[in-house]
Order: C-alpha cells, then sequence, then structure tokens
C-alpha cells in the first residue's frame, strides 16, 4: 500500500494536466499581483492627476484675473483715440492769433488790464508745442481772480504756470502771470513766435543777430561803436573846401 502511494504521486506529478493545472494557478497568481499592482498604481496616478488639475485649474483662475482688465482692449484704445482727437478739436487752438484773442477777450471781460505780454514757443513735440505767455496782470482782486478763473475754465486749454504779486497800492493788485497753452507744431512753426527762454535767460538773450553782424546792443562785432543816427532835420557839417588843383 506504502509502495502504491508513491507511485500515484509520481503518475500524478509526470501527468500533463497536473502541470497544465500549476501552470494555470502560477499564471492566476501573475494576473492578480499585476492586478493589484495596477489597481494601485491607478490610484496614486488619480491622486497625481486630481492634484496637477486642481494646480492647473489655480492657474488658470490666476491668469483670467490678470488679463482681465486687457479684455477689449482694441475697443478701449480706439475710444481713447476718439477722445483726444476730441480733444484736440476742442480745446487746442488752431493758430496763436486764436490764443491771443481769446486771452484779451478775458480780460475785458473780468475788467483787468494786461501789460508786458511777451509770448515764446518750446520745443515742438511730437503732437504738440508748448506756447507760454508771460504777462503783468492789474486790477484789484475780484478782478484778477475772474480773470484767473475764466482762463483755466476757457474752451482752449490753459494751464497756469506761476502767479506772483509785484505791488499793490490800495485796492489796485498788481501780479506776474505765466501761462501755457499748445498748438500743433505745424501751428506753432508758423507763429513765428521766438524760443522760451530756458531758466535764468531773458527774452532779450533769446534774441537772434541782425544780418549786417550789429548785435542788439548797437556794437558790431569788431568792437567798433557804430555812429549814432542823425536826427531828422538836423545840418550837416560843412566840410572843408578842397584846394585847387588836387585830384578828386
Amino acid at each position: 500500500m506504502s509502495e502504491r502511494k508513491p507511485n500515484l504521486w509520481r503518475e500524478r506529478l509526470a501527468s500533463p494536466l497536473t502541470w497544465n493545472y500549476a501552470g494555470f494557478a502560477l499564471l492566476l497568481a501573475l494576473a492578480i499581483g499585476m492586478s493589484v499592482r495596477l489597481a494601485l498604481d491607478w490610484a496614486v496616478l488619480d491622486r497625481h492627476s486630481e492634484q496637477v488639475l486642481a494646480g492647473k485649474q489655480v492657474e488658470l483662475a490666476a491668469l483670467e484675473h490678470e488679463t482681465a482688465p486687457l479684455r477689449g482692449l482694441d475697443k478701449k484704445v480706439a475710444k481713447t483715440r476718439e477722445e483726444l482727437h476730441d480733444f484736440y478739436d476742442k480745446r487746442i487752438p488752431p493758430n496763436y492769433s486764436s490764443i491771443d484773442g481769446r486771452v484779451g477777450e478775458l480780460a475785458v471781460a473780468s475788467g483787468v488790464r494786461l501789460s508786458r505780454v511777451q509770448y515764446s514757443q518750446g520745443q515742438p513735440g511730437a503732437y504738440l508745442t508748448e506756447i507760454s505767455m508771460d504777462a503783468g496782470i492789474s486790477g484789484d482782486y475780484p478782478q484778477i481772480m475772474k480773470f484767473v478763473n475764466s482762463l483755466e475754465r476757457d474752451p482752449i486749454f490753459f494751464v497756469i504756470r506761476a502767479m506772483g504779486l509785484t505791488g499793490q497800492n490800495g485796492g489796485l493788485v498788481n501780479l506776474r502771470l505765466r501761462v501755457s497753452t499748445w498748438l500743433r507744431p505745424a501751428d506753432a512753426a508758423a507763429s513765428g513766435l521766438p524760443a522760451t527762454p530756458k531758466e535764468g535767460e531773458t527774452p532779450a538773450d533769446n534774441a537772434p543777430e541782425p544780418a549786417n553782424g550789429t548785435p542788439a546792443n548797437g556794437t558790431p562785432a569788431n568792437g567798433t561803436p557804430a555812429p549814432a543816427p542823425r536826427a531828422p532835420g538836423a545840418a550837416t557839417e560843412p566840410r572843408a573846401p578842397r584846394a585847387p588843383g588836387k585830384a578828386n
């Protein structure tokens, strides 16, 4: 009986069916192991994907918040250009005469008196050139304030640069006023206004030299004083008689 049992085991081990069962069991174990490993990897990958997706959603929300002011930028630029052209048409005068005439109208309407009015132009810009006005104003305090307020509220774009008290006599106040406005570069060049003096200069410093080379002080470049002009109607100095026989 004992001899027969080993033979039975040998027969079973030698049987192809046994090896098929063993192979199937091994493959089944491998399949179960791979399934478990795949399930674990899938769970880890799924958690990582959720984290990545959440991070991308946060980045997208941040980008949307940052780019919100840029939405419709083309329409905003077109609207700004229209407003700029409208500002130029309504508040930038067409020529120097319009500036001078308007300042005179405001002075008459407010009751002040302008004196020593000087206009000059700055360096031309890409779109506008600054026009400066330096003038003395005389009048009582309400008149001067009315004139200043009318300048600031005028359709022509005026900017008060400086205003200083130069004297007062009773109710009469004297002020020195500097005002700026602007012209288009071509209109400013056509006005023929002198250049705005630099800091520390006077308008006379920028006066052009006469064509004959004589500066504004009347002294030629060689240092010899120019002859004094003859008064109208003055008698000419008689010349000495020429001696007979001398050649002309």
